[in-house]
């Protein structure tokens, strides 16, 4: 067995081979460049945002697209424009990033939520429809990691019970449900275009519906409450006609995320292909699965989702002991495993103390309700799945399949000194 570079041995991966994320080329220098010369540097009417968004809902196949500063922006459009508002209840999944409940409660609104299939890490649709009440507005599915929500049964109870969809697709732009891509899926679709995103802009967001009425919210929520009219249309009136955000990104970040349209197919093909060779090849490696796909997805790996098995190797530990121990000693050999949850996010602070508004508003407010379970003993296969799981870093271009070989040596390398890995890690 070769020796663990935590006791001295060589590192599996050299430094400085795993490069960052987003792979940039020379078009995409030129795009933002071209923005200096263009005379146009912001606004909803500029010429790149407006091809950004024809070109963006040409892509996932809906009517209409707007561009926005962030996927929270995005998310917030999304449930000002379905007409969300005091006291009103969304359902969501409890595994999620904190800006999906953010956004239910910048409308002052009350997030409510469910526990996920453990499979899939996405919101468990068998668990729905008892959340369902007389306040339920909509159902906010969040396509996590680049896996896309089962949304048959999501839609069905939907219909059943008169509730919109908000798609949750800030991490799976290009993922699709049954041959259709995400944002498509729903009434309204939000995206993050954040750096770490498959589809990047530094910052940034995308929104996409097929509803007029929805689109016209969403682009007054967009910019102040007001009804901005295109270059040309006529003299802004510079009206409120409710209360609103400025959400609109630059034409910098227009331009830049117009540029990594152009690859994005490309590089989700990557990492599609770098992700079917390591779940493939960690089957045959003791301690470790990679991701479970269920047939009517596929996903575009925004993060590759590791899960930790100690069981298979007879260790008397749990998965969460067991993964502390692997990414500390695979630290050490230059592989990263990294986790931005620690918790479900209804056990986050500003729900178990009804932070809100803070004087306890939503919840306490007269159109709320303050009575809504956010005990984390309510989610706990969110609650294993986080103790279970880590995300393994640089899967992704412009790194390669060599460094995916490589990962898998070091994989197999700590399985083979697994006793060695506890006793070191402890």
């Amino acid at each position: 067995m070769a020796t663990l570079a935590i006791e001295g041995g060589s590192r599996i991966v050299p430094e400085g081979m795993v490069q960052s994320w987003p792979p940039l080329n020379q078009a995409d220098r030129d795009a933002v460049l071209a923005v200096f010369d263009s005379g146009h540097l912001h606004g909803t009417s500029a010429p790149k945002a407006l091809e950004l968004q024809e070109k963006w809902a040409q892509y996932v196949g809906t009517k209409y697209a707007l561009v926005t500063n962030s996927g929270t922006a995005s998310l917030h459009m999304g449930v000002a424009a379905a007409g969300i508002g005091p006291g009103d209840e969304v359902i969501t999944s409890a595994f999620t990033y904190w800006s999906t409940a953010a956004a239910i409660l910048h409308h002052n609104a009350i997030p409510v939520f469910v526990d996920i299939d453990p499979k899939t890490y996405t919101m468990d649709p068998a668990l729905i429809e008892e959340r369902v009440n007389e306040h339920t507005k909509a159902i906010l599915p969040v396509h996590i990691h680049g896996m896309v929500a089962d949304m048959d049964p999501i839609k069905a109870i939907a219909k059943k019970h008169n509730l919109l969809i908000i798609e949750d697709a800030c991490q799976a732009h290009g993922a699709t449900y049954k041959g259709v891509k995400t944002g498509a899926l729903g009434d309204i679709g939000c995206f993050s275009c954040n750096r770490s995103k498959n589809l990047s802009g530094g910052e940034g967001g995308l929104w996409t519906t097929d509803n007029e009425e929805y689109l016209a919210k969403a682009a007054k929520l967009r910019e102040f409450g007001e009804v901005v009219p295109a270059a040309g249309a006529g003299a802004r009136e510079y009206n409120a006609y409710g209360l609103g955000w400025m959400y609109r990104p630059h034409e910098f970040i227009n331009a830049f995320i117009l540029s990594q349209l152009e690859r994005l197919d490309y590089n989700n093909s990557q990492r599609r292909e770098f992700a079917a060779y390591l779940t493939r090849e960690l089957a045959d490696i003791p301690g470790f699965e990679g991701p479970y796909t269920p047939e009517y997805a596929n996903p575009c790996y925004f993060s590759y989702v590791v899960s930790f098995k100690p069981e298979q190797l007879g260790l008397d530990l749990t998965p969460e002991q067991w993964k502390k121990a692997v990414q500390k000693v695979l630290a050490a050999e230059g592989i990263g495993l990294g986790q931005w949850q620690t918790r479900p996010v209804p056990s986050q602070d500003v729900f178990s103390d009804r932070v809100g508004y803070g004087k306890g508003c939503p919840w306490t407010c007269p159109f709320g309700r303050g009575d809504v379970d956010y005990s984390k003993e309510s989610y706990p296969l969110t609650e294993q799945f986080i103790a279970s799981h880590a995300y393994l870093g640089g899967v992704y271009p412009p790194n390669t399949m060599e460094l995916m070989k490589l990962y898998i040596d070091g994989f197999r390398k700590v399985s083979e000194n697994a006793e060695m890995v506890v006793e070191l890690a402890g």
